[in-house]
C-alpha cells in the first residue's frame, strides 16, 4: 500500500503544469474627469510553467467593472492579456479599487488583479 501511494506521489509531482505570472497585479488609471467615465487598461501575463496555460473565468467584483482575456491556452513562454474596462458612469466621484479574480489550471488556480484610480468630479 505505501509503495503504491509513493508510486502515485511520484507520478502526480511529474506532471507538468502551467504557471501564470503577472507583470503587475495593480494598475493604475490615475485621475480622469466624470467626463470621460470609461477608462481602460491591459494586465499582461507570462506562462511560466512547463504546461499550456488556460485561462476558466476573470471575474470582477461589479458590474461597473468589466474583464476580457485571451481565450486560447497560452503556450509556455508565451504571454496573454487581460484587458479591463471600467465604466464610472452614474457613480459617485472620487478614488475607487475593483478586483477581478482570476481562475486558471495553473498551480496557483486562482489570482487576483486589481484596478485603482480617481474619478474627479465634473464641474
Amino acid at each position: 500500500m505505501t509503495m503504491m501511494l509513493v508510486g502515485i506521489c511520484s507520478f502526480a509531482s511529474a506532471q507538468k503544469q502551467a504557471e501564470i505570472k503577472f507583470d503587475a497585479l495593480t494598475q493604475d488609471l490615475g485621475k480622469f474627469p466624470e467626463s470621460a467615465p470609461v477608462q481602460k487598461c491591459v494586465f499582461t501575463f507570462t506562462n511560466v510553467g512547463d504546461a499550456p496555460l488556460v485561462i476558466n473565468q476573470a471575474v470582477a467584483s461589479c458590474g461597473c467593472t468589466v474583464p476580457s482575456y485571451t481565450k486560447e491556452p497560452i503556450a509556455p513562454g508565451k504571454k496573454g492579456t487581460i484587458t479591463v474596462t471600467y465604466n464610472g458612469k452614474g457613480k459617485f466621484p472620487g478614488y475607487f479599487k475593483k478586483t477581478v479574480t482570476v481562475r486558471t489550471n495553473a498551480k496557483t488556480e486562482m489570482v487576483r488583479i486589481y484596478i485603482v484610480g480617481n474619478m474627479e468630479e465634473g464641474k
